[in-house]
């Protein structure tokens, strides 16, 4: 298989924005397609002042900032993703709506386009049997913030070719990413370890263990942890969290797995972290 050199990022929030933004500074023409033009807008705003700052640092000259910028295409037009090699749905960590995107662009892609899919737990063998390209697709798991964090995890769902999950980890390696092929399972290899810690580190909350500085000062300092585990689940938004720990308490079919319910009822109250001013600590507003 061919080496992939145009990338299609769908979704333009942060995952996808990070995504587009280290494709195109490692020399990638890419096209992201968000249907809210405000939120394309938001994005390039966005990846133009991460590359300030690495000017700034003199970690990339003012030249090269310039040229990855201009090989980011944002539009609301999935008809740009006729000439990618590979597409990257980046889409929220919802599956009924990655099925239904994927299902779109899996009709508009070009035949041998691979199609990969940025999740944090959902299937990847019940996403690619959605497609009319199964062996062509494979699960491609960035970490936030995409262009500081060194892992992606590549998931081969039952029906991903050999080729497919070479060519993926391949373009990882030309992102300046180490990937990791991960067999299909929830959560992969890094959510599987981590979510459950966070979900454990709630219910010691709720029971009145210690506060919550107290629980992410143990686990730093105990465990030289940079940042304690209700701080993280702040960063990673609590209805991410809880996504994930409800998927694994649905197909583990196990209760080890079980939401804290003080988790469940912070996402139903609309304290989801950072991005919400409020979770376990508050927040200034951006």
């Amino acid at each position: 298989m061919a080496s992939l050199k145009t990338v299609g990022v769908i979704g333009a929030g942060t995952m996808g924005s990070g995504i587009a933004q280290v494709c195109a500074v490692a020399g990638l023409p890419v096209a992201i397609i968000d249907v809210d033009a405000g939120a394309i807008a938001r994005s390039r705003n966005a990846i133009s002042t991460n590359l300030d700052r690495l000017v700034k640092k003199e970690k990339l000259s003012a030249a090269d900032k310039d040229a990855a910028v201009a090989r980011i295409q944002g539009t609301a037009d999935y008809g740009a993703l006729g000439g990618c090699d590979v597409i990257v749905e980046a889409a929220t960590e919802n599956e009924s709506l990655k099925l239904k995107i994927l299902k779109q662009i899996d009709e508009l892609a070009p035949a041998d386009t691979i199609l990969a899919t940025n999740t944090s737990s959902i299937s990847i063998t019940r996403l690619a049997a959605a497609t009319k390209r199964a062996e062509r697709f494979v699960g491609m798991h960035f970490f936030n913030p995409v262009p500081v964090m060194g892992l992606v995890e590549v998931i081969r769902a039952l029906q991903t070719s050999d080729a497919t999950v070479e060519a993926v980890s391949a373009l990882a390696k030309r992102l300046g990413k180490t990937p990791v092929v991960v067999k299909n399972s929830p959560g992969f290899i890094v959510n599987r370890l981590l979510c459950p810690m966070l979900n454990e580190a709630v219910f010691a909350l709720s029971e009145g263990v210690a506060m919550a500085e107290e629980i992410d000062a143990a686990m730093k300092l105990g465990c030289n942890h940079p940042l304690g585990p209700l701080a993280l689940a702040d960063m990673i938004g609590l209805d991410v969290v809880l996504a994930v720990m409800e998927v694994f308490y649905r197909d583990f079919n196990d209760p080890k797995y079980r939401p804290a319910p003080m988790l469940k009822e912070m996402v139903a109250a609309g304290y989801l972290g950072r991005k919400s001013g409020r979770g376990f600590y508050t927040y200034e507003a951006r």
